[in-house]
């Protein structure tokens, strides 16, 4: 009996020092990701404004194209290809996310028109460019901080319920080995006096 309770005590101590390293992880790659959270968060600022910006300059010069070359030079000036978007992905202490795209637009040159025209597809060729960054940077957002969520769940989990819990279990444990060394002295005594 005296060796079952020994071994539950180094086998709680086992599972209370796991989960202590397991906490001191969580917390250092809650640290972590909220250190990229907050870059990303910025890139996605830079990105969402660098789109809207361009958004409004294509806008300005459809305006202008539409005004000096007329509608008919602007409809041939569009393209029947589709452009094309791939995300580059990387990962932070195993989380992935975003971390670039590939955009490739197909080749376009208007027949016709004037300048506004050309600088027209430009403005809209940059604009879509910008999109494709800023969703890009907003899903790198939206990943890293549902990462960063479960991350501080489990590590909350480990400090408030199973550490308490393991520490509580050590703790009874290293009572009940107590009382029974304590008993066992107390039996040897009154063998011996008798």
């Amino acid at each position: 009996m005296r060796a079952a309770g020994r071994a539950a005590i180094v086998a709680a101590e086992r599972r209370l020092s796991a989960a202590q390293a397991g906490a001191r992880m969580l917390d250092r790659k809650q640290r972590i990701l909220a250190e990229e959270l907050g870059r990303r968060e910025a890139e996605a600022a830079r990105a969402a404004e660098e789109w809207r910006k361009r958004a409004e300059d294509a806008r300005r010069w459809l305006r202008r194209a539409e005004a000096l070359d007329g509608a008919d030079h602007l409809a041939e000036a569009g393209s029947q290809q589709e452009a094309t978007v791939g995300v580059v992905w990387g990962t932070t202490l195993g989380a992935a996310h975003p971390v670039g795209n590939e955009c490739v637009l197909p080749p376009l040159e208007p027949s016709g028109g004037g300048w506004s025209l050309h600088r027209c597809v430009a403005a809209h060729r940059d604009a879509v460019f910008a999109a494709a960054a800023s969703a890009v940077a907003d899903r790198a957002v939206l990943l890293l901080a549902s990462e960063l969520s479960g991350t501080r769940r489990r590590l909350r989990v480990l400090e408030k319920r199973r550490i308490p819990r393991l520490e509580q279990e050590l703790l009874e444990g290293r009572r009940q080995l107590e009382q029974q060394e304590l008993e066992e002295l107390l039996r040897m005594r009154w063998a011996t006096r008798d």
